[in-house]
């Protein structure tokens, strides 16, 4: 999959800006804070209708403006050899929420156009998968799983209201002191139990198979002997690997008896898969623990590209590769590796931010007219009236890439 053309409105730092991209490197560059990361934000919100940086919808409308909008042409392989083109665009109105078109055409959810155009971000911040609570983990398979597995979303959306709805029965009894009827507390239980066991059972069957992109992704990135590992921590630990939901299922219930004066006493579930954690290990080393500044960030690139080949063979479709300052805190070694490998016919498109060019340009052969290069650079400035990008031809220009 390819990204042909964005346009954004009163967008971040973007009041009006239009551009194409060309089919394998894009590389934005320029100040900090000139609106670069707002490329790839925007970009984000098209593919997944949200932002990368966990920011709110509201900050993401420029200062004044009653809207924004971000509109996008994608580039997708047909049953031939032609390429065939969809455009998406994603609109937030204050108030009124988010709405989001395919092919001109509304969606009924925001989730569903999840997985359609397939993304994985690499960013500063991705040292977090390593050194920070369990839910940066979780977040991260969700994340792939989602892409990946349409059910699995609308069960972990599903399992996240009924998990609401019971805290809030629990938490209504906490208060009288009484344990809650059992009329109003066990659907929510059986709910959780149904959808959560079809959760960790989708978790487990995917570390499985994602163990062997992490590792091929690992020497990738560092080329080192050390071996990557990735183990599950549970409620279900001490079903067999291979578990069915059914097993899980029953798992679940006896965790959830198991805990049930104490959910009781603090009025919240406290088992289930928002619990789940994930070690990473290098060798013996556990990452999180015991791991160095160097080793996080070399784990966390690992386990961002072997999402994107797990996605790619997954889909059969090709992940757009967003790097937001990827390259900052990388050797000249590395750096020249990393581009290679985006090169390379194993990756598809990428969109790059950078403050300059200078590490890209003995590796990467720059188009920076319209013509029909397979890399382009565009440098992004601080405009009085907005983000200004130049380099690139405005969408309605031709690019040669016909």
């Amino acid at each position: 999959m390819t990204l042909r053309s964005l346009r954004l409105r009163s967008f971040r730092a973007h009041m009006e800006t239009e551009m194409r991209f060309a089919p394998k490197i894009n590389l934005l560059y320029g100040p900090n804070g000139a609106g670069k990361t707002n490329v790839l934000e925007a970009v984000h919100y098209l593919c997944l209708t949200k932002s990368f940086l966990a920011a709110r919808d509201r900050y993401a409308l420029r200062q004044g403006s009653p809207y924004f909008e971000v509109e996008g042409t994608f580039g997708k392989q047909g049953d031939g050899t032609a390429m065939r083109e969809r455009e998406a665009r994603l609109v937030y109105v204050p108030g009124e929420g988010k709405k989001i078109f395919l092919g001109g055409a509304p969606l009924d959810r925001l989730a569903d156009v999840v997985g359609r155009l397939p993304v994985v971000v690499f960013s500063p911040e991705d040292i977090a998968l390593t050194a920070e609570g369990p839910s940066e983990r979780r977040n991260f398979v969700n994340n792939i799983l989602s892409q990946e597995q349409p059910a699995y979303l609308d069960d972990l959306m599903t399992y996240r209201r009924a998990r609401r709805q019971r805290n809030e029965v629990l938490k209504k009894y906490k208060k009288r002191g009484p344990s809650p009827p059992a009329d109003l507390i066990a659907p929510w239980t059986e709910e959780l139990v149904t959808l959560g066991s079809r959760i960790v059972h989708r978790r487990k069957q995917f570390l499985q198979t994602f163990a062997g992109f992490l590792e091929d992704a690992y020497t990738h990135v560092e080329g080192a002997t050390e071996r990557p590992t990735v183990a599950y921590d549970t409620f279900a630990d001490d079903l067999s690997p291979d578990a069915s939901p059914e097993d899980i299922a029953g798992a679940f219930r006896d965790a959830l008896e198991r805990t049930r004066q104490g959910e009781e006493r603090r009025g919240r579930t406290l088992v289930g898969p928002q619990r789940d954690e994930l070690i990473f290990r290098l060798g013996e080393l556990e990452v999180r623990r015991y791991g160095s500044q160097g080793q996080h960030r070399t784990f966390g690139m690992a386990l961002k590209l072997a999402q994107f080949f797990y996605l790619q063979d997954r889909l059969e479709e090709t992940p757009l590769l967003l790097l937001d300052d990827a390259f900052g805190k990388l050797d000249a070694e590395r750096t020249e590796a990393f581009l290679e490998l985006l090169i390379s016919e194993e990756v598809g498109q990428s969109l790059v931010t950078a403050t300059d060019r200078a590490s890209f340009e003995p590796v990467v052969p720059f188009e920076t007219n319209a013509g029909g290069g397979a890399h382009r650079a565009l440098r992004v400035e601080a405009g009085q009236q907005g983000a200004l990008v130049r380099g690139a031809p405005s969408a309605a220009e031709p690019d040669g890439q016909g």
